[in-house]
């Protein structure tokens, strides 16, 4: 596993954990986490040799970790710019609680997603043959 590049991948999604607390809205993150995944899985089909689904798995855990992080310690911030987000909570006495179990639910579903993309890119992308 090349963990170096995973967590480098990950800085994406902490520079969206930092965006998505009061500068994107909801319905504007899919526009940017398409590409982001997209990018990463070329990134990770053009880097490494095996464990495509592995590596991309984990770049979406960590950015879950960073989405959760940032979102509850900026809860306030957060709360303020995405209303109808925290309406759609289900344990609305224990907000923070309901966003990290969301968060460590959400970063396994999207791990899987990354995953896919990694594994189907590598299946497309041409490495780097050396001379």
């Amino acid at each position: 596993m090349n963990w170096k590049l995973i967590f480098q991948l990950s800085l994406l999604g902490l520079i969206m954990a930092f965006g998505t607390i009061s500068l994107i809205p909801d319905y504007a993150e899919p526009f940017f986490w398409l590409p982001i995944f997209v990018i990463c899985a070329y990134l990770i089909a053009k880097v490494c040799a095996t464990k495509y689904f592995a590596h991309g798995f984990f770049v979406s855990v960590l950015n879950s970790v960073w989405l959760t992080a940032s979102h509850t310690i900026f809860y306030p911030s957060y709360a303020a710019h995405h209303p109808e987000m925290i309406k759609m909570m289900p344990m609305k006495e224990h907000i923070v609680l309901a966003m990290i179990v969301t968060g460590i639910l959400s970063g396994i579903l999207f791990g899987l997603v990354q995953g896919l993309f990694a594994f189907i890119a590598s299946r497309i992308v041409k490495k780097n043959v050396a001379a």
